[in-house]
């Protein structure tokens, strides 16, 4: 079914849009200046936030408004502790099928996320975007890139495709 979706949203995109999206592949290179860091994405369409791997993740008031710290849970990552202005806390509903540690019975879940805006370049195209931030080290890829993310780049994406952007220009 989401594949039927997705095939007939590339189809009936160009109709509702004013220009013609940019066609990317399932999975991208995507540069996060404010980390410096080159990740592999995986294009969501399923998904509505951009999600980033991050681990110790903290809340904390600065100057009256609610921040964020984290470190990045990636393979590559160091010590380094990253600080942004927390946008919002999001509500994130786990996936169907996804278990809890705590039962093997699929979990129906509602988990709390921090979100920040944080500026993307995906091919030759910088954004600033909504990303929610959830340990996601033990997936294949760091970064997940939702719909929300895809409008803002005026993104399609062709499935039996990868890495058609090429690594980031910006």
């Amino acid at each position: 079914m989401k594949r039927l979706i997705a095939l007939l949203s590339l189809v009936a995109l160009p109709v509702f849009a004013t220009e013609e999206p940019t066609l990317y592949g399932r999975y991208e290179y995507v540069r996060l200046p404010e980390i410096g860091q080159t990740l592999k994405a995986k294009m969501d369409t399923g998904a509505l936030t951009a999600s980033l791997s991050a681990k110790d993740i903290e809340r904390f008031t600065r100057d009256g408004e609610d921040w964020v710290r984290f470190r990045l849970a990636t393979r590559d990552a160091d010590d380094t502790v990253f600080e942004h202005r927390l946008s919002r806390m999001s509500k994130i509903k786990n996936r169907a099928g996804e278990q809890s540690e705590e039962d093997e019975a699929p979990s129906a879940e509602v988990s709390k996320r921090p979100v920040v805006d944080m500026e993307m370049c995906l091919g030759g195209v910088k954004r600033t975007v909504e990303v929610n931030l959830a340990d996601r080290s033990s997936f294949n890829y760091p970064l997940l890139i939702g719909a929300k993310a895809l409008r803002e780049f005026k993104a399609a994406v062709y499935p039996g495709q990868k890495f058609a952007a090429g690594k980031p220009q910006c």
